[in-house]
């Protein structure tokens, strides 16, 4: 089995480790808005990794956003989901295995980045504020 490897960002270390270790009772939010955990596989080292994201639904499934507050690089993660499909989510006290595609299809694309968007307004500054293409991925029912 994979050894876990704490985000090395203290905030979202703390958001996770209060997350978790309440059983998803504590820790749900940031900024009065729901979040949730993604665990996943690193793609260089195989560890497991887990990352704090908004939550946005769409119907049974989620749309992970790869936004890194609209910084010239991706987040890691986006690296080890195009290389790991496989993923857990957690959304308050239910535990998900999902599975994790890029959203390449332009029309699908601008459906879920306005659920996104509606879910956290920032996202769309985030979007105006880098000039890379902010990759979203939807997590479905494995």
């Amino acid at each position: 089995m994979a050894r876990y490897i704490p985000t090395p960002v203290k905030w979202v270390r703390d958001q996770i480790e209060l997350y978790e270790g309440s059983g998803g009772t504590q820790g749900t939010e940031l900024g009065g808005r729901p979040v949730i955990i993604v665990t996943h596989q690193g793609n260089k080292t195989g560890a497991i990794r887990k990352t704090a994201l908004m939550r946005v639904e769409d119907s049974g499934s989620y749309v992970l956003v790869g936004s890194m507050g609209g910084a010239p690089k991706n987040p890691v993660w986006v690296y080890n989901l195009r290389a790991h499909a496989d993923v857990e989510i957690r959304d308050k006290t239910e535990v998900h295995r999902m599975r994790v595609r890029e959203v390449q299809d332009a029309d699908e694309r601008a459906r879920v980045w306005a659920l996104a968007v509606d879910a956290f307004p920032p996202y769309e500054d985030y979007k105006n504020k880098t000039t890379r293409t902010i990759p979203v991925f939807i997590a479905e029912s494995a």
